[in-house]
């Protein structure tokens, strides 16, 4: 089997990396996290670090809590900057369509039921951070994994900046993800609390989130 399929499509390249995916998925099925450093495609990561790079200040905005109406701005929680991804730019379609097929085979070998997709750039000055916290809570939310990639290049153990996994609320250590360029960690978004520390360099990534389809009658999810 090849490791990675190329296949060229009008406005980028579609990526299928189907032996990192079954490492995910084994992963995920096996501890409910997954940790693969600097496993991004490379041409993939490439293209996503030069456009995150290039992307003007303004298009970031601070980042807060919840979401639609319900968004707060709360510095006590998090002080990053992040820019949502709509598909708008080359870079961001490639990024969706890798993400796509993870979707597809992660629905195919753990049978998740994984509907839709959210993400933004993240941009953490020296100095920020994400306390503490759950991507989604136990019956409230339809949140189900949470995905994250890095693009710092060259990035020390002493710039600081980490990803913090903790198994469970009573876990005080954590296992700590160093922010290095390629690197994905992906997680059941109920089970496991996190937190970003501070760094001491501008830190980039993106985030994101596989949903399921809560939809109603009168009620489409996922909301505007």
């Amino acid at each position: 089997m090849q490791a990675i399929k190329k296949i060229k499509e009008t406005g980028g390249t579609h990526f299928i990396d189907e032996s990192l995916f079954t490492l995910i998925a084994q992963d995920i099925n096996q501890q409910g996290y997954s940790i693969r450093p600097t496993a991004m495609p490379e041409a993939l990561i490439n293209t996503l670090y030069m456009h995150q790079q290039a992307m003007e200040s303004y298009k970031f905005k601070e980042a807060g809590i919840g979401r639609g109406k319900e968004y707060l701005k709360n510095e006590f929680v998090r002080t990053d900057a992040i820019s949502w991804i709509t598909g708008e730019t080359n870079a961001g379609k490639e990024w969706l369509n890798w993400i796509a097929n993870l979707q597809s085979f992660l629905n195919r070998r753990l049978f998740l039921g994984l509907f839709s997709f959210e993400s933004h750039f993240a941009h953490y000055r020296p100095g920020d951070y994400y306390k503490r916290h759950y991507d989604a809570f136990k019956g409230e939310s339809n949140r189900i994994l949470s995905i994250v990639v890095y693009f710092n290049r060259h990035w020390l153990a002493s710039d600081g900046g980490e990803l913090v996994l903790y198994k469970n609320d009573r876990d005080k250590e954590g296992t700590r993800v160093v922010p290095l360029l390629g690197t994905i960690v992906a997680f059941l978004s109920e089970e496991f609390p996190h937190e970003v520390l501070a760094a001491k360099r501008d830190r980039y990534s993106i985030a994101g989130w596989f949903r399921v389809n809560t939809s109603v009658t009168d009620k489409v999810d996922p909301p505007l």
